[in-house]
């Protein structure tokens, strides 16, 4: 069966298989053949699952006898590298977790299965979601779909391939500074990064454990948002997810007000990406919006803040991996060499370069210079934000400072130029708030548990309306 796969969006799939236009099976193996035929050039998929047509098919039966299905029935999902599905190798797409399954489903897993998703396989990343340009795995760098010459972003890269591709509907990534989000931007989609707590991190393998989030790729704002609303929700295996007596009363709250930061850290940025900026502010004013000017004063730290915070959680984070209980193991001629042979070996060169940075920053007569005060100046932006939002409803930037750029450039040069390219992005993860990329590379930014506001003013942007 033919399917446009190219217009297909999740609520167009829901309507196809309920008017019988096209089986889960049909649509299923649709996206199966994608794969077969362009994952070899994109390398978006790491391994594809053996039963997605058999958990279609039972979808499928499902619907013939009359049973009520989840918001995700039939609908095929791609999985990032670095989220837990039981039963499946999960590397992070690193030499070290070789040959690692997964004992157990994420949290986000067992939700994706009750909806009635159809799970499609791993997708390729930066080795740990460290990186910007999806060129760090340990198993080839992944290509944009609307330009194989370009990187599709990182580190979520495979799950913004895969979908940006028509290789699935609809993707899961891990948000820790960008990393949907930007992705999303390079590839024409919509990337969300929840609220800090909002999803789940139980099943997650851990980078910064104060940044990451589970997030949603979506060709639409409404396919973010179902995706969103199915993995939500307090877990009680996840000590930082959210009492969901403290959600907000969102009901006939309409935001009015968009604050424009007057000191956005704009050197470097590609001429282009402010002239567009500029029409997008211009037609958020066409649409009925009161556009405000802001100060986020503590805005032009993020990125010396973010990269001595993530580092530091990331040794700690990444010390675990040491060959012994799972993944790969090297010998030596005792333990310490073991260690040594295993992680020098099995971690790639950008993972050993944050572990070591990390390490320095928490070492004895530097803690005090760098850690605590990345720390304090990061609740200074936590008060920026929190005094901006007395203000607005909703604060705009650009996604990224520039376009999707030619794979083996920024990678070959200073890892400072990559690191660059979390400006835009990286705050919302410092602070804890939900923000949202929209084609082509509008960043909006709500206050914590809020959502709605940015379904809702995307909605109004991208012409998908209410």
């Amino acid at each position: 069966m033919n399917i446009n796969l190219k217009q297909l969006t999740i609520q167009k799939a829901r309507v196809g298989m309920e008017k019988g236009e096209f089986s889960a099976e049909d649509l299923t193996r649709a996206y199966l053949e994608n794969i077969k035929n362009k994952n070899s050039e994109l390398n978006a998929y790491l391994n594809i699952f053996d039963d997605a047509i058999d958990e279609a098919r039972k979808i499928d039966e499902k619907r013939k006898r009359g049973e009520k299905l989840g918001a995700l029935a039939g609908i095929p999902v791609a999985v990032k590298d670095v989220i837990m599905v039981k039963g499946r190798e999960v590397r992070g797409a690193s030499k070290i977790l070789k040959g690692h399954v997964a004992t157990y489903d994420a949290t986000v897993i067992k939700k994706l299965r009750e909806a009635g998703a159809i799970l499609l396989g791993m997708t390729n990343c930066d080795e740990f979601a460290m990186g910007a340009s999806g060129e760090n795995s340990a198993y080839g760098p992944t290509k944009n779909p609307l330009d194989t010459t370009t990187v599709p972003g990182g580190s979520s890269s495979g799950s913004a391939a895969a979908v940006a591709g028509d290789l699935a509907l609809t993707a899961l990534g891990s948000e820790t500074g960008g990393s949907v989000r930007q992705p999303a931007a390079f590839t024409g989609l919509v990337g969300l990064k929840p609220t800090y707590g909002a999803v789940s991190r139980y099943g997650l393998l851990a980078l910064c454990s104060s940044f990451d989030q589970i997030a949603p790729f979506g060709k639409t704002v409404a396919d973010a948002e179902v995706v969103f609303n199915v993995i939500k929700g307090h877990d009680p295996l996840d000590s930082t997810s959210l009492d969901p007596n403290l959600t907000p009363n969102t009901h006939n709250l309409k935001p009015r007000v968009i604050g424009v930061p007057t000191d956005l850290p704009l050197e470097g940025c590609d001429s282009q990406v402010l002239e567009n900026f500029k029409l997008q502010i211009e037609k958020l004013r066409s649409l009925g919006y009161v556009i405000k000017e802001i100060s986020l004063s503590n805005l032009k730290y993020a990125i010396p803040v973010y990269y001595i915070i993530l580092p530091a959680e990331a040794s700690a984070n990444l010390a675990r991996y040491d060959g012994m209980r799972y993944g790969a193991h090297m010998s030596g001629a005792n333990l310490l060499e073991d260690y040594v042979k295993t992680k020098g070996v099995g971690f790639g060169k950008e993972v050993r370069r944050r572990i070591i940075l990390g390490t320095y920053v928490l070492s004895a007569g530097y803690y005090d210079a760098y850690y605590y005060q990345a720390m304090r100046v990061r609740e200074l932006m936590k008060q920026d934000f929190v005094r901006a939002f007395e203000q607005v409803d909703a604060i705009v930037t650009p996604t990224t400072a520039g376009p999707a750029f030619k794979l083996d450039t920024k990678s070959k040069r200073s890892p400072i130029e990559m690191y660059l390219e979390d400006i835009f992005t990286a705050p919302a993860n410092i602070v804890g708030v939900p923000a949202v990329s929209l084609p082509p590379g509008l960043q909006i930014i709500s206050n914590h548990s809020r959502e709605d506001i940015l379904f809702e003013i995307g909605k109004k942007f991208t012409g998908e309306g209410i």
